[in-house]
Order: structure tokens, then C-alpha cells, then sequence
């Protein structure tokens, strides 16, 4: 069975051109997770490698399966040059991991905490996950492996993370959508939510 890596890899340079800087991370008990940075214009890309390798387990499974199961990869944009966004790669890294660290399953429409800010002075501490396929590609793989899908993420405030715990995850994009809220700004203010 080929590694999948090299291969999502290449999927991710076909879309989103060379990456100009890369970082890995590794915790204690998981395999190590890079982040790659590709910039483009005046948005900067930063894409997981890693999280990919295994499979995501059901975590009601007793056995995880070492090849069945959903596999992703995290991509997150966000316009240059108004904040230290830089310093996201370790709160990407640690989202990455997730799957292996706390068995969780990472899908659209998810809502991933990172516990503060995810750059300095962010006024974003959790992301929602989104659908697949629109940036990059998914990426398939021989049988009976599944695909890796490319999930982007939108970063949220705290208090749309707590409006998206009770209205869902699809009324908060209606939002973002009809208050043309941009979503790649690294600073932006709360989406209005009476």
C-alpha cells in the first residue's frame, strides 16, 4: 500500500502552487504533523500534512482499523500582512492531531477548539469545520481506503462558537453569508447575531 503523504503532498503544490515555508510538530505518542504555507497574492494558505496517514477511527470502535475510515487534511486562508498569522502553525498542528490524540472524528460542520487565541492577539479561539472540495481537490486513494478530503477552515469568535452550538453550524454560514462577512480577515469583528 502506497504512503499516502507523498501523495497529498503533490495534491496540495497542484492546487495551491509551492509551499514558501513549512514547520512540523510532533507530540508525544502521534506521528509528526507539518503545516505548509503557500502564498498567494494577498492570502496566505496554510495547509496540515499528516493528519492523513491513518485513517480517522470511530471512537465507539473497540478496534481502530488500520485502513478503512475517513482521512483529512485542514487548510486555513487568511489575508497577509494584518496580524501575526504565522504563529497559527502550532494551533493548526494541534487540531491536525486531534483524531489520534482524542479519537475524534473531523467532519463538516464541526466546531474544533484551540483553547485561546489561534495567533496572537486573534480574536478567534475555535474554528468551524467546512465542506470539502471547493479549494483543493479530494484525493483518492486505492480500495478500500477512503479519500483525503481537504477541509477548509473558518475561524470563529467565541460568541459565534456559542451561537453555532445552538442554532448549527449551517445557520451561522447563512449568516456569515447575508452580513457578507469576511471571512479571511484576520481581525474581523463578530458576525451580527440578533
Amino acid at each position: 500500500m502506497a504512503d499516502v503523504l507523498p501523495l497529498v503532498e503533490a495534491r496540495l503544490r497542484t492546487a495551491l502552487g509551492e509551499p514558501d515555508a513549512r514547520a512540523a510538530v510532533t507530540f508525544l505518542g502521534t506521528d509528526r504533523v507539518e503545516v505548509l504555507r503557500f502564498q498567494a497574492g494577498d492570502i496566505v494558505r496554510y495547509a496540515t500534512l499528516g493528519m492523513s496517514a491513518q485513517p480517522m477511527a470511530d471512537p465507539t470502535a473497540v478496534i481502530a482499523d488500520p485502513v478503512a475510515g475517513p482521512r483529512a487534511e485542514l487548510v486555513l486562508s487568511v489575508r497577509t500582512g494584518l496580524a501575526d498569522t504565522d504563529k497559527v502553525l502550532r494551533p493548526l498542528a494541534v487540531l491536525a492531531a486531534s483524531p489520534q490524540v482524542e479519537g475524534v472524528v473531523v467532519a463538516p460542520g464541526a466546531s474544533l477548539d484551540v483553547g485561546g487565541p489561534l495567533w496572537p492577539g486573534a480574536p478567534f479561539t475555535s474554528v468551524l469545520v467546512a465542506e470539502p472540495g471547493g479549494l483543493v481537490e479530494d484525493l483518492e486513494l486505492d480500495e478500500p481506503m477512503e479519500p483525503v478530503r481537504f477541509l477548509p477552515l473558518l475561524p470563529m469568535t467565541p460568541n459565534e462558537a456559542a451561537w453555532k452550538r445552538v442554532h448549527g453550524a449551517q445557520a451561522l454560514q447563512e449568516r456569515w453569508l447575508t452580513r457578507e462577512t469576511d471571512l479571511r480577515h484576520p481581525a474581523r469583528a463578530s458576525v451580527a447575531l440578533d
